[in-house]
């Protein structure tokens, strides 16, 4: 056996089959770490906290760049990240990484943004249409603060601090005693428990 390891310059290890004299390099570690965290979430979307956390601080720089606000880049990212974990099935690793497949997202989160605050400022909604609207905002901020109320003690109090207070990630996790990546997961989980239930309601 260890004749024919050597002649064919290969051994078994604990990532399979390497050659031997070529150990793992560290881009090639973290590369099957992405790998084996990407497939296990696809089978289990719970297991995108882990790639949210290892991929935020990249993707939130890349939307602040092209955003003014602070609020709006948060936000984005966000919606960068939900949009990920709904087309996260349909990703496969065939020559391109999964950060660069997330920062192609945001470029399009970030393009409909600006887009839709074109729109915005060209047209005017008349009295009655604005009348409608916050009537509609007004029952929207009722169900949604019913949804809040049923979340997990933990989560609803980071959803709670970070939207209704307007504190940062940093600050909740200087006040709570937890890591900013245990606030960011909380946030997460939180906002998309949040948005599946919105969406049951609206189906």
């Amino acid at each position: 056996m260890r004749n024919l390891l050597t002649q064919s310059s290969v051994y078994i290890g604990e990532q399979g089959i390497m050659p031997v004299g070529k150990p793992a390099t560290r881009g090639s570690r973290q590369e099957a770490r992405e790998r084996f965290l990407l497939e296990a979430a696809q089978k289990d979307p719970s297991r995108f906290a882990e790639l949210y956390e290892n991929n935020f601080e990249r993707v939130y720089a890349f939307v602040a760049r092209r955003v003014r606000e602070r609020q709006v880049a948060e936000d984005l990212t966000g919606e960068v990240f939900h949009k990920a974990l709904t087309k996260l099935s349909g990703f496969d690793w065939r020559g391109i990484r999964f950060a660069a497949w997330l920062l192609r997202i945001a470029a399009n989160v970030v393009n409909d943004h600006w887009k839709r605050s074109a729109r915005e400022e060209l047209v005017e909604d008349p009295p009655e249409a604005s009348h409608q609207v916050t009537l509609e905002e007004v029952e929207r901020r009722a169900r949604l603060f019913r949804l809040v109320e049923g979340l997990p003690s933990d989560q609803r109090r980071v959803i709670g601090m970070r939207f209704a207070e307007g504190k940062t990630i940093r600050e909740i996790a200087s006040e709570l005693g937890r890591s900013e990546g245990a606030i960011k997961q909380l946030q997460f989980r939180g906002l998309e428990t949040l948005r599946t239930q919105l969406g049951e309601k609206h189906g």
